[in-house]
């Protein structure tokens, strides 16, 4: 339908007509998301007439078909400007029930404001715009569940697309008026399609305004209600404190639960996206007991949701991706409620402990790994949360070892070549990204305990080096970390061929000839010499940047000077260095 035929009949007033007009617009229009520039200020028109019909007190078609139109129009990033006025936000607040206080001019049935005098006074306006406000009435008895989801997909839409429109949802108080709604989880009023979107209302304030994130997280008690949200969306009971079970199905194994339905997966993944945003900062900071038993708590909902599956491999992936983001976001003693549920058959155990969160753990990072697509973003989070994880709970951590550095036997084929668990991160630490590299080699040396001597075992020298050079460790030792004592892992092919490897590659290579065999001692300080003054000139060219390492294990520059002098004194001699190989070999 031709637009301006839309806007003549809206301009009648007559509802009738406007009807008409919008329900054929809004079928020609429901899966048009892209829209000509031409036609922009009809559009501004259309939903200006919009907004001042929803005002009046319309027939419930009409009210519904003005919503929708609403919807399709705020799809449209240019033209927001008649949907993000107080008035109109306040407005479509009322219709998805949410609304905690309205204006003045949205309660008395008045239209919302008009444009802005070209040389309008800002500040009046701004005080013209915040008009007398009042509680909003409360939800009706019967409410409209179409008309409550349209509003909340319009309001959806606008805060995705205008940073206004966040602002007036944010001083309107939007957050009190979900977190209310979301109170009531196992009120069977609520459809799906109410809880879906009030829940994605929430991650978009959340995720898009520091201010609603921090006022969800303390004054209205965010972990806890979205804990409970989530409790009640996947059907849980609690056979102990701090384990969970399925209602009607306790006792049943996880790998034996039914999948969750579509519904339960989509409202878990926005409760687990909200709790992420809300959580972001919470394991850099310490946290009280309270605290610490909320997210104890939330910690074993989180164990289930890794426990459980979706509907097909890709949800399920997903569904796990989530989970996995915001356990990182969990602070570390509380880690340990993935450990916490009892040994039972068919479980992996590993020291008397329940290793089965763990285990999926490591299976969801080892295929995020040989995905090997955008591994910063998709295998980071789960190889982070396995590495400190490691560091805090010590039969995490030897368990990890057993399965990504079990005893050392292969000691032919360098630690980056092969298709084992340790070859694929050794291969990681040489890679172009910092942080993915930074992060490979970090969880390799925690599992090592940050024992420079075990860690170049695995990885071997030239792969370590980075994490060495950049802890201060290139000369050996152990980094400040507190670890308990575990028994000798060496076996005995490495104890044969300990004395042949190379610890640079980490492997025994063949013997090579000696390049300086036959040489006096004249021709090889000649050659020294060479050596260095070649260094010299590139480094004055400044082609390289020469580097030396320093009494406390990091590295430094090397000056003219310092070049200079070793063009004198070619032949230094060595530090006395740590025994490396002396260290006892621990798990």
């Amino acid at each position: 339908m031709d637009l301006q035929a839309v806007i003549a009949h809206m301009e009648t007033g007559e509802q009738d007509a406007a009807l008409a007009a919008l329900q054929g617009f809004n079928r020609e229009m429901s899966q048009c998301f892209t829209f000509r520039t031409a036609e922009e200020k009809d559009r501004q028109h259309l939903g200006e007439l919009v907004v001042g019909f929803l005002s009046r007190n319309l027939q419930p078609s009409c009210l519904l078909a003005c919503l929708e139109t609403v919807r399709i129009l705020s799809r449209d990033k240019r033209c927001l400007d008649p949907f993000i006025t107080r008035s109109a936000m306040s407005t479509l607040a009322t219709f998805a029930g949410i609304a905690t206080v309205q204006t003045a001019a949205a309660a008395d049935g008045q239209p919302g404001e008009g444009k802005k005098d070209k040389e309008g006074d800002e500040e009046g306006e701004a005080d013209a715009s915040r008009a007398e406000e009042k509680e909003a009435p409360p939800p009706a008895e019967n409410p409209d569940l179409e008309v409550i989801v349209e509003a909340l997909k319009s309001i959806c839409n606008i805060l995705l697309h205008n940073e206004t429109g966040q602002a007036v949802a944010a001083e309107l108080q939007l957050i009190k008026g979900v977190a209310e709604r979301l109170k009531h989880c196992n009120d069977p009023t609520w459809s799906f399609e109410v809880r879906f979107f009030d829940l994605r209302l929430c991650f978009l304030l959340t995720a898009l305004r520091v201010d609603v994130r921090a006022q969800l997280a303390q004054e209205l008690h965010g972990i806890s209600l979205l804990g409970n949200q989530l409790d009640a969306t996947l059907g849980l009971c609690w056979p102990d404190p701090l384990e969970t079970a399925r209602v009607g199905l306790e006792g049943v194994p996880p790998e034996e639960l039914p999948p969750l339905s579509r519904q339960q997966t989509e409202l878990a993944m926005e409760i687990l996206k909200i709790l992420f945003n809300v959580t972001f900062d919470t394991n850099r900071r310490k946290v009280d007991e309270e605290e610490a038993a909320e997210y104890r708590h939330l910690g074993a909902i989180l164990r289930h949701c890794l426990m459980s599956r979706a509907e097909g491999e890709e949800r399920t992936e997903e569904f796990h991706s989530h989970t996995v983001n915001l356990l990182g976001n969990l602070p570390l003693p509380c880690l340990d409620v993935l450990l916490m549920p009892k040994v039972q058959q068919g479980s992996i155990e590993y020291m008397g402990v329940n290793m089965d969160a763990v285990n999926m753990l490591l299976d969801f990072m080892e295929k995020r790994l040989d995905r090997g697509h955008k591994l910063k973003e998709t295998l980071l989070p789960s190889l982070n949360l396995l590495t400190e994880s490691a560091r805090i709970h010590r039969e995490t951590r030897k368990f990890l070892r057993s399965k990504v550095l079990p005893p050392l036997r292969d000691v032919k084929n360098r630690p980056e070549v092969g298709n084992t668990l340790r070859n694929k991160i050794v291969r990681l630490m040489t890679h172009i990204d910092t942080d993915v590299k930074d992060c490979a080699a970090e969880f390799l040396f925690v599992l090592c305990k940050e024992s420079v001597s075990r860690f170049i075992k695995y990885t071997g020298y030239g792969n370590a080096a980075g994490l060495l050079a950049a802890r201060g460790l290139l000369r050996g030792g152990r980094d400040s970390g507190i670890y308990s004592e575990d028994e000798d892992s060496e076996t005995e092919e490495y104890r044969e061929a300990k004395a042949h490897i190379n610890p640079v590659t980490g492997v025994v290579e063949e013997d090579q000839p000696n390049p300086m065999e036959g040489m006096s001692e004249e021709q090889k300080e000649y050659e020294a010499m060479k050596l260095v003054s070649m260094f010299n000139k590139l480094s004055r060219g400044n082609l390289i940047q020469p580097m030396q390492l320093s009494m406390d294990g990091t590295m430094r520059e090397m000056t003219s000077e310092d070049l200079q002098n070793l063009s004198h004194n070619p032949l230094l001699q060595p530090e006395e260095r740590r025994d490396a190989d002396s260290e006892e070999e621990e798990q």
